[in-house]
């Protein structure tokens, strides 16, 4: 077993071993959910799911040669060169998922980049398969954001394994199953890493938690950045975009915010107005038409206001 294990490199190990793991609990959720008539999944959705999965792989596969290139480009003008494995491995992780992160947040607070990251929010459950329900296009730029690790002394391969390895945990907190820690020491998870409570927030379409909980692993950096929201226990959860995908083919399912954002670019407004409609945050409007999350917020909290003062 070992002998043939030695022709797969580090990052395809670590799909062959994660995979079964993957359908061991897809299975045991689906089955559990329906016992209980919690009903976490639909066909519709799950094949949507894959569907999207498979997209995003394909162009991974597809354009790899030329992102993997560009970082080795990149490693040769590298500032560090970190000797110690575990110190090598270790700080990679980190910084990796730092890096994440601010991919991440400028996903959600770009509308060009929302534009293509919106297929990972566009469910409206939410349940491991989720996990997999991809960015399609996010492989052709997600590569800029590791350049900076490649100059500090990192190689491409290794970025990728990481990114693998990391992924698996991403993925996992895509349940409905474990609870929000309330108790030590399991309460003092909820300071460092990412968990299934502050990840089912990061899904919701409920105002109180739009853009919130960016980390893939660790949650320190929402903490750190101002972008962490805890879930509120007597504010029920609900899935999906502001504004749900009426139609949910599978090409408009990818496309349905670019389609919209070509609309607003055809308005009768200046240059520098339609370059705002492409890179201010989803939801900007140049007429207040339509609001971003912060707009969203201010609203809600001012309905608040009213409510209290007329009470």
């Amino acid at each position: 077993m070992f002998e043939v294990l030695k022709n797969y490199t580090v990052e395809q190990l670590v799909i062959i071993f994660s995979t079964p793991l993957y359908a061991f609990l897809i299975l045991g959720e689906i089955i559990l959910s329906n016992i209980q008539e919690r009903h976490f999944y639909t066909i519709k959705d799950t094949i949507t799911n894959v569907y999207l999965m498979l997209l995003n792989g394909g162009i991974d596969l597809l354009s790899r040669g030329i992102t993997w290139g560009i970082l080795a480009w990149f490693f040769q003008y590298r500032f560090f060169q970190i000797e110690n494995p575990i110190l090598y491995w270790g700080i990679l992780f980190i910084a990796e998922d730092f890096v994440f992160y601010v991919l991440h947040v400028v996903d959600h607070y770009s509308r060009f980049f929302w534009a293509s990251h919106v297929t990972h929010h566009s469910s409206e459950q939410f349940n491991l398969t989720v996990g997999f329900r991809s960015s399609v296009f996010q492989p052709l730029y997600r590569f800029i954001y590791f350049i900076p690790l490649s100059l500090l002394g990192f190689r491409a391969e290794d970025i990728a394994v990481m990114y693998s390895i990391t992924q698996i945990y991403g993925i996992l907190v895509h349940t409905s199953y474990i609870p929000k820690f309330r108790k030590m020491p399991l309460k003092l998870l909820e300071y460092v890493i990412v968990t299934p409570s502050q990840h089912r927030v990061h899904h919701a379409s409920n105002v109180e938690y739009l853009d919130k909980n960016m980390g893939m692993c660790l949650t320190i950096w929402d903490r750190m950045f101002g972008t962490f929201q805890e879930e509120i226990d007597n504010l029920p959860i609900k899935y999906g975009l502001v504004s749900p995908v009426e139609n949910k083919n599978p090409v408009n399912i990818v496309f349905h915010e670019w389609v919209k954002l070509v609309k607003d670019l055809k308005k009768p407004v200046g240059l520098l107005t339609k370059i705002k409609y492409v890179f201010m945050p989803p939801g900007w409007s140049h007429d207040g038409s339509t609001k971003t999350s912060r707009g969203l917020r201010e609203d809600l909290k001012n309905e608040k206001k009213e409510a209290e003062s007329v009470a």
